[in-house]
């Protein structure tokens, strides 16, 4: 395939964050932008008013005659998300159509350009988004396909003048094996994903794979502790290679020193909140200073980043009540975020909602989840969201509860949880899970402040 001849380009899942991202690159193009998607959402709202043609129904006799047949100017991308037999996929396979994943995309756009590429079970988003944003803001400028909805740019798509690219490296489906970096930052490697790669081990070996493809003269810089043989460590409050010092709050927002044995800098303010959002800021630090990007631009960088949506999103931040949303659905990233939360609100009680994500990371994880869940002050669990899946017998959201020593929890439907915050009007909220829990974030909203 040849990016240059691309006239016309049909995305299969178009509705999901990666897939979004590369419909607007290509409509950025100029090209003919085409996708199916099974659920109408804000973002499939948002590509339509940028002008995608969407259709919402599994259909072939819908699909636009421009696209009934195969040339070198057409284009098919599809997520792995989609069923087998989904009729809009079988179509172009049928029509003998050479079918890409995003990955292989990706991989494409990126081949000829310095990428930097941010891997990890979690913090990728935010630490690719955090990268974009320190390049964009000093000046260096680049290109970026990140995983979340960047507060700054209200986009998960950048467009740069210069050869830079920054990617989020989505190991699900071993997808980031398709990218061959110039810099790679590994965040995370704990277990999941664990219905593709069958047990740590595996993921582990993935993520392995793909810091050795690091092209000749690139850096690899990772979290200190994960297990692999080289590269570049960063810590927080810890002995590494790069280190996150003196870490404090102050009237809400948390500061740091930064030093890697060659420069220092004191009085980092972030923008926002969280430790682990520290450890992610260390690691786009150390990508900055390896693009020549000056100290004090960092620095400024940072305090002006906003974040991404449903990181760690504040909803409602005033004296009386406080309503944060986040993305959180592995322990590890749950535990993060609670923590987060209570270190910034000690004196507050707080109520969690969370959607567990997938049967098999609920059966995988439930100890784990449950752990997590029990740092809260009172619970409330919505049944877990399929997405892919198929129900597995036996496995819902009372493991999850049956597990927790915190007696205050309860498992609830949607409205009813709605109900209960209406009721309570909890001072402190946090809302978790990666499934369609953020259509409840403004009837939430609406319920704590009603009167």
């Amino acid at each position: 395939m040849e990016l240059g001849n691309i006239k016309r380009v049909y995305l299969i899942g178009v509705g999901g964050i990666g897939m979004s991202g590369l419909a607007r690159y290509f409509l950025h193009l100029g090209c003919v932008v085409c996708g199916y998607d099974k659920t109408s959402t804000p973002l499939t709202d948002e590509l339509r008013s940028e002008g995608v043609c969407l259709i919402f129904d599994d259909y072939a006799a819908i699909i636009p005659i421009s696209f009934q047949t195969p040339d070198s100017g057409t284009l098919i991308i599809y997520t792995p998300a989609i069923p087998k037999d989904s009729q809009i996929l079988n179509f172009f396979k049928n029509k003998g159509f050479e079918l890409f994943k995003r990955s292989q995309v990706l991989g494409i756009i990126s081949k000829s350009m310095f990428t930097v590429a941010v891997a990890g079970t979690h913090g990728k988003t935010t630490t690719s988004t955090m990268i974009a944003h320190i390049l964009k803001d000093s000046g260096k400028d680049c290109s970026a396909f990140l995983g979340g909805i960047s507060t700054n740019y209200h986009s998960n798509v950048l467009y740069g003048k210069n050869n830079i690219v920054v990617v989020e490296a989505d190991e699900y489906d071993r997808s980031f094996l398709t990218l061959y970096p110039d810099v790679a930052i590994i965040t995370s490697m704990d277990a999941d994903h664990l219905d593709i790669y069958g047990d740590h081990s595996h993921l582990t070996e993935s993520f392995k794979l793909f810091a050795s493809q690091i092209k000749p003269g690139g850096k690899l810089i990772h979290r200190k502790g994960l297990p692999l043989e080289a590269g570049f460590t960063y810590a927080v409050e810890a002995d590494a290679d790069a280190s996150a010092s003196n870490v404090r709050i102050e009237n809400s927002d948390f500061y740091f020193d930064f030093s890697n044995g060659a420069t220092n800098i004191s009085d980092i303010r972030m923008g926002i909140a969280g430790m682990h959002n520290i450890e992610n800021a260390v690691a786009a630090i150390e990508a900055a200073f390896l693009l020549d990007v000056d100290a004090n631009a960092i620095k400024n960088a940072l305090g002006s980043f906003k974040g991404v949506k449903r990181r760690f999103e504040y909803i409602i931040k005033n004296d009386h009540q406080v309503f944060i949303d986040d993305y959180a659905h592995h322990p590890e990233e749950l535990k993060a975020a609670i923590r987060s939360v209570k270190k910034l609100y000690p004196g507050k009680k707080l109520m969690t909602i969370f959607q567990p994500h997938l049967y098999t990371r609920t059966r995988d994880f439930a100890d784990g989840f449950a752990e997590a869940l029990d740092l809260v002050d009172e619970l409330i669990i919505l049944d877990i969201y399929p997405a892919r899946e198929l129900p597995i017998e036996g496995v819902n959201s009372d493991m999850i509860l049956e597990r927790m020593k915190n007696w205050n929890k309860r498992r609830c439907g949607k409205q009813e949880a709605i109900d209960i915050v209406k009721k309570e009007k909890p001072e402190l909220l946090l809302t978790v899970g990666a499934g369609d829990i953020d259509q409840l974030v403004q009837p939430l909203k609406q319920a704590l402040q009603d009167v």
